[in-house]
Formats: structure tokens, C-alpha cells, sequence
């Protein structure tokens, strides 16, 4: 019996078990076996699998992390990792691959593809970073996380009377300090997308200490500067005390929203649906609360664009 093959790749996103759960339990409503395939693409060429049912995937849902865990396959960027690898699936008997991760999952699936095998991807990715799509499996919890993180850091600098640096993750994309930025009340948000300004930063927090503003909430993308030496440069030139803090791997876990729940629920039910007949290379994804399914080579060039609309309220509502 020719089955399905599950994976989870890469960084891990809050709402990949959710994901996991629909495609397991769409498969047993439409009498289809799914393998799970442990630790990534790594877990093919050891072909470590199992098969999944119902039970395996009892509740998940509200989970963080991966059930069938996750890893970065160095194998997999080998010129002849990807045919090694279509060989192991054949002798698992994966017809269809289903395969839940960001952008360089997708392009491993893409490499399978090219192999001849039958790949179906899942976006997620707490970066929101893929372009052919918004609100990728992980985003909005995410978002959630840096909030409350955001409450917490404000609660202690405005006792303190101090500046706070948050830096958070997104360094090619920064679609997490954007939008948490908005929604947190951030003074400053410095994306990857934007040249930094410094004066325009220095002014926001003399103006907010000249009205008797006791905080001021700075969020950072990773690796656009260096954090800890901003937060001295512009305690130097506003003479307010400023800290740092980095969120790291914090964003990659806890309870996932109820948003990507759904989301994941959706996506993993429409990929078993496309788990008959022909080979496939596709990308699954949301864009307007609407399903879309491209060709998965021509997802992968769709360029992200960068809300400016949204970047300009930032200035607006935090001066």
C-alpha cells in the first residue's frame, strides 16, 4: 500500500502539530496511511518512520513544538542528497510527501521534486517570510508572545523611567516587529526593510521624556544592529537610561492561537486532499482567509513585499 509521507522541517513554528493532527486524521477519514518521518529530512535517508493514526495524534493540537521533531538536513544540500533520499522514500512506499516548514523545507521539497517525487508543502514559520502567502503556521502566536513580552518590559522601564530595546526574530523579513509593533504601542520599530534612522529614533524618546513619558519600547529585527551597542549610542545622546532585551527562542514556542490552529487545521486537511492520483509540486497557503495552491517552484520566486502602508502607521500612532 502506497502511503503518505509527513515530515516537519526546519525552525519550529507554534501549529505544526495542529497541521500534523489534520493530516493524519484526514487521511484515516479518506482511508489513507500516513508515515511519519522523524527529525526532518534527516529522518528519510535513516528512514526513520512510523505509521501514524489516530491515536498518535491525541491531543496535539494545543502543543507547541513538533510531535515528529524537526532538523536542519546538511545531506539534503549534497548535489546527490536529493536522489539518495527519493530512493529511501520509495523503499518506505511514500507516494505523496507532505511537507510542513518555512522556505528552505520548501526548497528541499523542491529538490525532491525534481527527483520525481510527489511533494505537497505547509507553510510555517514564525518569520512570515514567504511571499506567495500571509499568516505562515506559527506567525501569530508569535506575535502573541512578543506582546506579552512587550507588556512586561514596559511594566519595569516605565517604574525605572528607562528605554527598552526588544530584539526579536525576522532578519530577512520584519513582518514580527512590524506587526507586534503596532499592536504593542512600540515608540520605534527597526526593520530590515528600512534604512535606520538614528536622530528619528533619538527624537521620538527626547520628545516622549519632554511630556513626562516614563518608557519608550524600541523593537529591533535580529541582526540588523547591534543591540546592545544602540542602546548605548542613544543612552550617550538622550541621557535616558536604555536596556536590551533579545526574545531568541522564546518566540518559537508555547500554546499556539487559536488562529493558527485553524489555519494549521485547514492547511493539513487540503493537503491529503491532494494526496490522489497525479504527482503533485505544490505550496499550500492562506492569503485573505483564502486557500492557495501554486506550483511550488513558482511560489518559491513570488518576492515578499513590504507593507509600507503599515510601516508609515507605526509613525503616525507613536509619536
Amino acid at each position: 500500500m502506497m502511503a503518505i509521507g509527513l515530515l516537519t522541517s526546519g525552525g519550529d513554528a507554534p501549529g505544526m502539530n495542529a497541521a500534523i493532527r489534520a493530516v493524519v486524521r484526514s487521511a484515516v477519514y479518506e482511508n489513507k496511511e500516513v508515515v511519519g518521518i522523524r527529525n526532518g529530512f534527516a529522518g528519510i535517508f535513516d528512514e526513520d518512520a512510523y505509521v501514524m493514526d489516530l491515536s498518535s495524534v491525541a491531543d496535539i493540537i494545543h502543543r507547541g513544538g513538533t510531535i515528529l521533531g524537526t532538523s536542519r538536513s546538511e545531506k539534503m544540500r549534497e548535489d546527490a542528497g536529493p536522489a539518495e533520499a527519493k530512493k529511501h522514500l520509495d523503499a518506505m512506499s511514500i507516494e505523496h510527501l507532505v511537507v510542513i516548514g518555512g522556505d528552505g523545507s520548501m526548497r528541499g521539497a523542491l529538490a525532491l521534486s525534481d527527483e520525481g517525487q510527489s511533494v505537497i508543502t505547509i507553510p510555517a514559520t514564525i518569520d512570515n517570510d514567504l511571499g506567495y502567502q500571509h499568516g505562515s503556521i506559527g506567525f501569530y502566536t508569535a506575535i502573541e508572545t512578543i506582546l506579552d513580552a512587550i507588556g512586561k518590559i514596559r511594566d519595569t522601564s516605565s517604574a525605572h523611567k528607562r528605554a527598552n530595546i526588544v530584539e526579536v526574530m525576522g532578519r530577512h523579513c520584519g513582518d514580527l516587529a512590524l506587526y507586534a509593533g503596532i499592536a504593542g504601542g512600540a515608540e520605534s520599530v527597526i526593520l530590515p526593510e528600512v534604512d535606520f534612522d538614528f536622530d528619528e529614533v533619538k527624537k521620538k524618546m527626547l520628545a516622549g521624556k519632554l511630556r513626562g513619558k516614563r518608557h519608550h519600547i524600541i523593537l529591533l529585527t535580529e541582526d540588523k544592529l547591534s543591540a546592545y551597542a544602540l542602546a548605548r549610542d542613544l543612552e550617550e545622546a538622550t541621557a535616558i537610561e536604555t536596556r536590551v532585551t533579545i526574545l531568541g527562542y522564546v518566540q518559537r514556542g508555547g500554546i499556539p492561537t487559536g488562529t493558527d490552529r485553524i489555519n494549521a487545521s485547514r492547511l493539513g486537511s487540503e493537503a491529503v486532499n491532494y494526496c490522489f492520483g497525479e504527482k503533485k509540486s505544490l505550496a499550500l497557503g492562506l492569503k485573505g482567509g483564502k486557500m492557495l495552491a501554486l506550483d511550488l517552484k513558482e511560489a518559491l520566486a513570488v518576492e515578499k513585499t513590504f507593507d509600507r502602508d503599515l510601516y508609515h502607521l507605526v509613525d503616525k500612532i507613536s509619536i
